[in-house]
C-alpha cells in the first residue's frame, strides 16, 4: 500500500490543495506524509468508525482522513513479491466538518 510514484504524490497534493486551498501547503504535506506512512508501515492514529463498510479514520492534527482498506490479491501467492493492499481515501476534512 504505497504511493507508487512521484507523479501520484504530486496529483494527490494538487487535489488536496485545490479542494482545500484555504489551508497551507505545509498542512497538505503533513496529511500526505501521514497517509504515506500509514500505507507503508501501518503507523498512525487510526480508529475504526461505527459505520458499515469498515471505514476508518486517520487523525492528522485538526484533520481527519476517512478511508477504507482493501487487502491484496491472493492470486499471486506463488510469487516472491509482497502482496500489498490498497487504501481508498474518501475524504480529508477538518475535524469540525469530518463527521457531518
Amino acid at each position: 500500500m504505497a504511493i507508487k510514484n512521484r507523479r501520484e504524490a504530486d496529483r494527490l497534493l494538487r487535489t488536496s490543495q485545490s479542494r482545500y486551498s484555504r489551508h497551507s501547503q505545509q498542512t497538505a504535506m503533513q496529511i500526505l506524509i501521514a497517509i504515506h506512512r500509514l500505507a507503508e508501515t501501518g503507523a498512525g492514529r487510526v480508529k475504526t468508525l461505527q459505520v458499515q463498510g469498515g471505514e476508518k479514520r486517520l487523525r492528522v492534527g485538526d484533520f481527519r482522513v476517512r478511508f477504507t482498506k482493501e487487502s491484496g490479491d491472493s492470486g499471486n501467492a506463488g510469487q516472491d513479491q509482497e502482496n500489498e493492499g490498497v487504501l481508498n481515501i474518501h475524504t480529508v476534512r477538518n475535524r469540525k466538518d469530518a463527521y457531518r
